[in-house]
């Protein structure tokens, strides 16, 4: 089943089960679809709204990080409850030990052996982890083992 096709039905359901929560989570979801593919004028493919729903996990791990910061736990809590909802329609992240162990097999594999690698790593390692990994970890991980 397609990832448009998803979260329509979790719209649905939302609607039926009345759960307000995941209901805007979901309709936030479909607007954002919905305004990139008027800018760029065509249909997305699951990978340009897994792109999306990423992009909006991002958004609310800074909400939730500055809510926090700012004394704010109930928004954060809202926030929280939003990002858990997002990441049930993203694959399942890589772990810390994952990615290690991808970027040391794409290093091998390159002949990378310092900082001035770190483009070409990055250039290969960027698809096998896209919508699995956030790029900042992945980043620092191939800086840590380029070190």
């Amino acid at each position: 089943m397609k990832l448009k096709e998803q979260l329509n039905d979790a719209m649905k359901a939302a609607m039926k089960a009345r759960d307000n929560l995941r209901l805007s989570a979901v309709r936030m979801v479909l607007s954002s679809i919905k305004n990139r593919e008027i800018d760029q004028r065509k249909e997305m493919d699951d990978q340009g709204i897994m792109d999306v729903v990423s992009t909006l996990v991002k958004q609310r791990r800074e909400s939730i990080r500055m809510y926090r910061e700012g004394n704010r736990p109930e928004l954060a809590e809202k926030e929280g409850a939003e990002l858990d909802i997002l990441l049930g329609f993203l694959p399942v992240q890589l772990s810390h030990e994952d990615i290690e162990e991808l970027v040391s097999k794409v290093i091998s594999d390159l002949n990378a052996v310092g900082p001035k690698d770190m483009g070409r790593v990055m250039k290969a390692v960027a698809p096998l982890t896209a919508g699995k990994a956030d790029g900042r970890v992945v980043s620092e991980v191939v800086k840590i083992k380029l070190a």
